[in-house]
């Protein structure tokens, strides 16, 4: 019995989530902050400093956006079509690995006419060398105009 517990150990560690330790979650607060002001003022550049280049959105609408420059396309498409004060509200951070989190928030745009849209986004995010980025995100409505 003691030999089975030694050798199934590593495979019980390594099936639990990663538990981050480190500023990473106040890093991905921060970079999906950016996201909502790149979306808010329309600035391009910022967008794709914080998107990774194989990016994937899927929108509320069902339309799936494969890669950075359909994706940033889209998105200001989208800002144009959709106009008003957006407010994006992590619920939770959930990393998967000291390199993987998965960001679940409220997402809501109040129109002029004061009708709010409201939707639940997700964000993948991952790590590389030049700090965090969005490498996908999943949006859907559930209420509101």
């Amino acid at each position: 019995m003691s030999i089975f517990m030694v050798l199934a150990l590593p495979v019980l560690v390594n099936a639990q989530e990663y538990i981050e330790t480190g500023d990473s979650k106040q890093e991905i607060y921060t970079l999906v902050d950016q996201y909502l002001e790149a979306r808010d003022t329309k600035d391009t550049v910022l967008l794709q400093s914080i998107l990774t280049t194989d990016i994937d959105q899927l929108v509320s609408s069902g339309e799936w956006r494969m890669g950075i420059d359909v994706c940033v396309n889209g998105m200001m498409r989208s800002s144009t079509n959709n106009p008003g004060n957006r407010k994006i509200e992590i619920d939770k951070i959930r990393m998967l690995s000291p390199e993987v989190g998965i960001a679940d928030a409220r997402y809501e745009i109040t129109n002029a006419d004061g009708r709010i849209r409201k939707m639940w986004s997700t964000f993948i995010v991952v790590f590389d060398e030049k700090g965090w980025k969005i490498t996908a995100i999943r949006n859907m409505r559930y209420g509101g105009s």
